[in-house]
């Protein structure tokens, strides 16, 4: 299981996935699906993630009406963001699909 702090356009997140990276297609697939499609990525040591969120991971975990390629372990933007140090988080990926670009002027 791999941890992943998000900044997306509704806010920061982070996610329990059992891929081995944040842009393996079927993850991503995943994530649009939430309406999730263009984002930062930064992994987080799994270890780190449980003693922050402590009881509430192992909810999470064992939550029925979750699949286990995706789990949302903190959807408050603001408790996520606060959780971990900039120190603590690995080196950023950067996801944006080609099509998501806007090619308008400003009026």
């Amino acid at each position: 299981m791999r941890t992943y702090f998000l900044f997306t356009a509704i806010g920061p997140l982070v996610i329990l996935s059992s891929y081995d990276s944040v842009t393996n297609p079927e993850l991503l697939k995943r994530l649009d699906s939430k309406g999730i499609n263009k984002f930062i990525a930064c992994e987080v040591p799994t270890e780190l993630a449980k003693a922050r969120y402590g009881t509430h991971f192992h909810i999470v975990c064992q939550d029925l009406y979750e699949s286990d390629d995706l789990r949302v372990l903190d959807y408050n933007g603001h408790r996520a963001f606060h959780t971990f140090a900039f120190s603590e988080l690995g080196a950023p990926v950067y996801y944006q699909p080609e099509e998501s670009i806007i090619n308008s002027s400003p009026s």
